[in-house]
């Protein structure tokens, strides 16, 4: 019943909204040196202090915890629904070509800067929904709070000290992610394994660097081999490239008769590994092809790699060479990511780090223990350790639908909740899910250059926030 008068407030506010916003955005609120007050450095301190400021304004009951969030609460009855955001952003490059990251630009239907999407913006989109049921004058019988965190590109230990003081909501949504819901995340089983290899003598792998965050697809490999003449390097180089898409080139280096090998591939997230084309494993596949003709025959070096490159061989996104692959309805097929291996012949450890994203059907016993076996099996040494365990709030539960109700109101189409492999600011809170504000086909160039929220979308997404307040709440 208060629709019409939702909508009609918010496109009212639109020139507020986006000055908010821009005020917000022109804040460089990427995690710095901590200080006194001030746990994640000046800038996320400087944010929450402006955020804050806006709360206040708008006439909600804030409270600042010690600048590691903030919240504005609204209504007067106990509590239902929390929605949390965070206002600390990526770091930025100097490829900007719209604005420049910390200049909000205002242009063909886009505000343009770092934070617009991811998650600024539909912070403004949560205060603004609070705002209009105020008002308003639309009454409600429970109470709503916007969270305003500072940590969450960094680890999320803003939660952990909020949630210290705090109790979690019966109701919590962050709008940090995509429409229609996202409901799953996936377990996580992401560990270290090492490898002593003893040293070897002629033709051999003298380095192998590659990846340095475990929860990326290596987008390049550098390997250095002695003992190998550049034209058979070359010759199994293009093999390769042609066998894996990547793309190689061979250096030979006179001074010490080695030869480097420089291969690039596409990096992704360890959550959506098909997208990528590791670099890692295609360097592996490189190394296989010269054991298996003879020419590593020998190197315990180039043996290790080729044992690793059967375990997690190029292309191999979903663990089948392993035995781990598995699926389920609800959460769709495990993922793997082979992040990182180095390798030096000077102090002889190769180490590595993997990371798997699986489904709801996964355990410990079903894919820790196997992939722990396999790697055991072929001569590594893998740490101890356990999965993270999914997140899950069942699709049929009202608050789920609740949200996808409002969803397909304003978005005139059937909404049904989504998984992810990716973690979210809610994983670690029972009733939590994500729920906006990017959609379908757009891309918001989030954590990239030229980062920006669809005006409309910001709108929406306000629209969606209020009518859910008023559901959840009234």
């Amino acid at each position: 019943m208060y629709k019409q008068q939702i909508d009609a407030y918010i496109d009212s506010k639109k020139e507020e909204m986006l000055a908010d916003l821009s005020a917000l955005v022109a804040i460089n609120s990427v995690r710095g040196e901590a200080a006194p007050g001030k746990p994640y450095g000046e800038g996320p301190a400087k944010v929450l202090d402006a955020m804050l400021s806006l709360m206040q304004r708008y006439g909600l009951a804030v409270t600042d915890y010690d600048h590691y969030a903030v919240t504005g609460d609204f209504g007067e009855g106990e509590k239902e629904l929390d929605i949390l955001a965070h206002l600390d952003v990526v770091p930025v490059t100097e490829d900007w070509t719209v604005t420049a990251p910390f200049t909000p630009l205002v242009k063909d239907g886009r505000i343009y800067g770092r934070g617009t999407s991811d998650d600024k913006g539909p912070a403004v989109a949560a205060l603004y929904a609070i705002r209009a049921v105020k008002e308003l004058g639309i009454p409600l019988k429970k109470s709503v709070r916007l969270i305003c965190g500072s940590d969450e590109e960094c680890g999320s230990s803003d939660l952990e000290y909020y949630y210290g003081k705090e109790q979690e909501a019966p109701c919590t949504f962050t709008p940090d992610a995509d429409f229609p819901l996202i409901n799953l995340e996936k377990a996580r089983l992401a560990k270290p394994f090492t490898c002593e290899v003893p040293a070897g003598s002629g033709a051999g792998v003298a380095s192998f660097m590659s990846g340095d965050k475990v929860n990326v697809v290596p987008g390049k490999a550098q390997l250095t081999l002695r003992g190998v003449d550049v034209s058979t390097a070359g010759a199994a180089a293009k093999e390769a490239q042609e066998t894996t898409g990547a793309a190689f080139s061979v250096t030979e280096n006179p001074a010490d008769g080695t030869v480097s090998i420089l291969v690039k591939g596409t990096a992704a997230h360890a959550a959506t590994p098909q997208e990528g084309n590791s670099a890692l494993t295609a360097a592996m596949t490189f190394v296989s092809a010269l054991v298996e003709r003879g020419i590593l025959a020998h190197d315990p070096a180039a043996l290790a790699f080729a044992r690793l490159n059967r375990i997690f061989p190029h292309g191999d996104t979903c663990g089948k060479a392993a035995g781990i692959a598995m699926e389920d309805e609800v959460s769709g097929a495990l993922t793997q990511n082979l992040g990182i291996v180095h390798y030096d012949s000077r102090d002889g450890k190769l180490t590595g780090q993997y990371d798997m994203r699986a489904p709801l059907c996964a355990n410990d016993e079903n894919l820790t223990a196997v992939i722990d076996r396999c790697l055991k099996d072929a001569g590594f040494t893998p740490e101890e350790g356990n999965m993270k365990p999914a997140h899950y709030v069942p699709a049929d539960s009202a608050f789920v639908q609740t949200l996808l109700g409002s969803y397909e109101r304003y978005f005139g189409k059937k909404g049904r909740p989504l998984y992810t492999g990716g973690g979210t600011y809610v994983h670690e809170l029972e009733r939590g899910v994500a729920f906006g504000c990017m959609v379908e086909g757009v891309d918001n160039h989030m954590h990239g250059d030229d980062e920006f929220m669809e005006i409309d979308t910001l709108l929406i997404s306000a629209k969606i926030f209020a009518d859910v307040i008023v559901k959840l709440c009234g």
